[in-house]
């Protein structure tokens, strides 16, 4: 018996595998980035700066979003593995 190997696909699924799990570490990143906008935010709102706290609440809703997103991507690629 003759096993072939597909090198093309290997290396194309090796690719877009890369490039993903680097999406999802730069987007979980923008999401703990948002949170310590968030913290810094809260902070000079304590002091007195009461034009931050809008900017608190848009970067935890950012942060809920890039958590979200990675999240969903874990979650599909889960379902890729076990779907079948």
């Amino acid at each position: 018996m003759h096993i072939t190997i597909k090198w093309n696909a290997l290396a194309e699924t090796a690719g877009v595998s890369f490039g993903i799990t680097v999406a999802v570490v730069a987007v979980f990143a923008l999401g703990i980035l948002a949170l310590s906008r968030r913290e810094a935010a809260v902070s000079a709102a304590r002091e007195g700066g009461t034009a931050a706290a809008g900017g608190g609440k848009l970067a935890l809703a950012g942060a809920y979003v890039c958590f979200a997103a990675c999240g969903a991507v874990v979650l599909y690629g889960l379902s890729l593995i076990a779907g079948k």
